[in-house]
């Protein structure tokens, strides 16, 4: 088929040179110097490359992953493997900002024998340049602990992080939780203009003896980012401005500002060393309803003008669902569920999953709702259970659950689960 396709000259669109690269899918194995030429006849190697992504979307759901990386690997397209406990993220080099590989943070208590609670126990995942990640589950389950980890304003007790591309901690642990090599840590320093993070509570998180002003420039002034006086107050003026705050607030103090005014200030904050990954730690889960769509969609609209990534922390799940490209499930310092926003809210499978998304209101008086309700108590993550941790409430349980903990296993592609009900 390829053999018969003419040379490409200027009259034939990107759009052609598509059809006819996924007409000869089947070719390519013998003919990959042909569609090379192809795609470089183009003159346009930006949408050549974008068919190609098209191309290999498609494969992925008709071949399978391993025919499909053979593809690439044919027409000269590098790809980068991340793995992360099963997770791999496919796609070009550089697509993956952040990844954390079995991470883990205790608390240890005094008094206490053994690791003390285990607020973060063996997580795994990832998350693309410019997307948003967004973690859910019940209070005391981990969720904020994990995203001041990942950051390290917790130092972690093992695992590994890496932030596009470079180890910032790496300590790998034994079953036994000793140490297994040389703990790796980074000067933090630099990365802290990479990364920040909106605290919760903005009233316990903004300084009351500081104006805006000094708590903005605040972060200029430590990573030197204005080269005078004015340039700095026309850096604040500017963060206040793309925050929807006016220049003269600069002047003012936390308390004279509502609960939305505030949150902004502390987004204002993040912003000021021009960041590229931004932990929301539930940044709208202390404002009224009209307030909160309002901070969404300013972190909706920062994250479009600015390429950000965030990892956004949540009890709201219809929040989730409409700023979220992934979603992340936390249950007692595990994520039992992983993938993407529309498998998740479609088919979720683990059945604490099942009883998160069963509690969402439906805006129906005329539609039942099958609530599923919990029974059991809450175990301690100082003392977690023998195997599943959800094995005390959950309603599928199986003798293996009780003895055995369940591995992250990938159920549809880039839908991952750690459940007995789903072992082959």
């Amino acid at each position: 088929l390829i053999d018969t396709v003419p040379s490409v000259g200027d009259n034939i669109a990107v759009a052609q040179v598509a059809s006819l690269v996924g007409a000869a899918v089947g070719a390519v194995g013998h003919k990959q110097a042909r569609l090379a030429a192809l795609i470089q006849g183009t003159g346009q190697v930006a949408e050549a490359v974008g068919v190609l992504l098209v191309v290999f979307h498609r494969l992925l759901e008709v071949l399978g992953n391993l025919f499909a990386v053979i593809l690439f690997q044919l027409v000269g397209v590098e790809l980068d493997i991340q793995r992360a406990d099963g997770v791999v993220a496919l796609g070009r080099q550089g697509d993956v900002l952040v990844q954390v590989d079995h991470l883990k943070k205790y608390f240890p208590v005094k008094g206490m024998k053994g690791p003390g609670v285990q607020a973060v126990q063996d997580v795994s995942f990832f998350i693309k340049k410019g997307e948003t990640l967004g973690l859910v589950g019940e209070s005391g389950c981990g969720k904020t602990t994990l995203g001041r980890t990942i950051i390290r304003l917790h130092e972690p007790t093992g695992g590994k992080i890496v932030y596009d591309g470079e180890t910032i901690y790496d300590n790998p642990l034994g079953p036994d939780g000793k140490p297994l090599g040389k703990e790796k840590a980074v000067n933090m320093l630099p990365y802290r203009r990479k990364m920040q993070i909106i605290f919760q509570d903005p009233s316990a998180s903004l300084d009351p003896r500081m104006t805006v002003g000094e708590i903005i420039g605040e972060a200029i002034d430590i990573h030197k980012l204005a080269q005078s006086k004015k340039d700095r107050s026309d850096m604040i003026k500017e963060l206040l401005g793309k925050v929807g705050l006016n220049t003269e607030h600069a002047n003012r103090y936390p308390h004279e500002f509502s609960g939305g005014q505030r949150q902004r200030v502390g987004i204002a904050r993040a912003l000021a060393v021009d960041p590229e990954f931004i932990v929301c730690d539930e940044p709208v889960s202390a404002l009224d309803v009209s307030i909160q769509a309002q901070i969404i969609n300013l972190l909706n609209e920062l994250q479009d003008k600015y390429k950000l990534t965030y990892l956004f922390i949540s009890h709201d799940l219809s929040v989730v669902e409409h700023i979220s490209d992934t979603v992340g499930v936390m249950y007692l310092g595990n994520l039992v569920e992983y993938g993407a926003k529309e498998d998740i809210f479609r088919n979720p499978l683990h059945p604490y999953t099942k009883a998160l998304f069963s509690a969402i209101p439906i805006p129906d008086p005329k539609v039942k709702m099958n609530r599923i309700v919990l029974e059991g108590s809450i175990p301690s993550p100082a003392n977690p259970p023998k195997g599943c941790k959800f094995h005390t409430r959950c309603a599928n349980c199986m003798a293996c659950c009780k003895e055995e903990a369940p591995v992250q296993r990938e159920i549809e592609p880039g839908h991952f689960v750690c459940c007995h009900l789903y072992d082959k």
